[in-house]
């Protein structure tokens, strides 16, 4: 009888559940009579287009669906209608001109400790926004268990959340991924605290109110020392979760990325390392102020974030009915601009899928928010801060690497044989990792 039962509710309950579907459909169908919406596969009760993005690169199905479809086009997610963008006209209209109709969109897994309400990531654009990004673009711009917490962190932030597309499931978190993100982000927020208590006491300490440190956490603690207003301790620990977490990720999966390319093409890295000769001087290792005198180093590197851009998907959320490159796009509408297709887009790009640097020999293209058709950092108003910053680090620690040693691939695997499948999540990471051996360039001028 108790079985029964079981099975009687869950019956009933999937029948709500689809009645609540179709209702919901009829009014957004209703709300759009003599609208023109973007095109979009055929969807099914309940998931929607979900069964479309089966396999474990989705970035990839939604590109064969973009080959189809077109440069915007709808899909249904579960219940959330959502919108994917591939056209450089369409990102520069949602993330520049109209901008204002658009809110960043916050994960599910975003919410655990309330980082969504103290991140500059996910912070609306309102007042408190603005202090702390001015702090950042200010101040900050210009151990194994820390790196296994942040891989953890970003492995199961990347993960596709079923509370994403069924928002009502939001208190069940059935897949347990906000409790498992809760875990680790608890463990760094706690790392973090553990540092800022350790330096608060050491001021103590000092006569003078200026640190003998000067690095980015005494500048944030002087800030907030003048002006409690600007800044507040648990605004420092979720910044640096945001700095430490995004950053840390993003420019290692850069240079590595960029090292594979660099290895699967000797001529690239000949050409490279005769430029780091010339400028620099062999086995020198390259600082930031280096960076504008090697143009061909900052081709490899936009090259790269062009073939691999570091974030393959930017999410925005409609929060009210706007008309975008001649569509209606209903409020509360998922939008999804596809980075890693505008990126190999053969009308933009020749010959997209090959690993070029010469393309940016010369080139207007910059990895900016002035070129639409190429953002791995996001742009408008809330382009990634830490841009000036990668732009200056990630071309000194590719530059280093390459002028210190001379490389080979370890094992029989010949250098254009290397696994370059990409391991999709929050950042486009290697499936297999590379493991490169660096020979002394004593060994290999002999």
């Amino acid at each position: 009888m108790d079985y029964l039962a079981i099975v009687g509710g869950v019956v009933l309950s999937l029948t709500l559940i689809q009645i609540l579907y179709l209702v919901q459909e009829i009014r957004s169908k209703g709300s759009c009579n003599n609208k023109k919406l973007p095109p979009g596969p055929i969807r099914l009760p309940f998931i929607g287009n979900l069964h479309n993005l089966l396999g474990a690169q989705p970035h990839k199905s939604l590109a064969n669906l973009g080959q189809k479809y077109g440069p915007i086009y709808s899909l249904r997610l579960g219940n959330i209608t959502t919108v994917v963008i591939s056209s450089s006209a369409g990102v520069k209209e949602v993330l520049q001109k109209q901008d204002l109709a658009f809110s960043r969109s916050v994960p599910d897994a975003m919410c655990a400790h309330n980082h969504h309400q103290f991140s500059v990531i996910w912070l609306p654009m309102d007042n408190r926004w603005r202090r702390l990004r001015k702090i950042l673009n200010t101040y900050i711009f210009s151990g194994k268990e820390f790196r296994e917490l942040v891989c953890k962190f970003m492995e199961e932030f990347g993960k596709p959340n079923v509370v994403d597309f069924f928002p009502m499931l939001r208190r069940m978190d059935p897949q347990g991924i906000r409790r498992r993100i809760s875990i680790h982000a608890g463990k760094l927020l706690k790392l973090f605290e553990g540092l800022i208590d350790e330096r608060v006491e050491q001021r103590k300490l000092q006569t003078n109110t200026t640190s003998s440190n000067d690095d980015v956490l005494d500048v944030l603690l002087n800030v907030s020392q003048e002006d409690p207003e600007a800044i507040q301790r648990k605004d420092i620990e979720h910044m640096f979760l945001d700095l430490f977490v995004a950053g840390t990720e993003t420019t290692s999966n850069t240079v590595e990325w960029a090292m594979s390319e660099v290895m699967k093409t000797p001529e690239v890295m000949k050409k490279a390392q005769t430029e780091l000769k010339q400028v620099i001087g062999k086995g020198k290792l390259i600082e930031e102020k280096d960076v504008p005198l090697l143009p061909y180093l900052q081709c490899i590197v936009k090259e790269t974030m062009r073939l691999h851009p570091p974030g393959p998907l930017f999410l925005r959320t409609a929060k009210q009915n706007v008309e975008l490159c001649g569509y209606f796009i209903l409020k509360g509408s998922l939008v999804l601009i596809h980075v890693w297709l505008m990126a190999h887009d053969p009308i933009i790009w020749e010959d997209p899928l090959v690993f070029k640097p010469e393309r940016f020999w010369g080139s207007e293209f910059e990895v900016s928010s002035q070129d639409f058709e190429l953002i791995p950092f996001g742009a408008g108003r809330r382009i990634c801060p830490g841009l000036p910053l990668a732009m200056r680090t990630v071309p000194a620690i590719l530059g280093s690497l390459l002028n210190s040693f001379d490389w080979k691939v370890e094992g029989e695997i010949a250098p254009k044989d290397l696994d370059m499948e990409e391991k999709f999540g929050l950042t486009l990471a290697k499936s297999c990792p590379l493991r490169i051996i660096p020979l002394p360039i004593s060994i290999t001028q002999s």
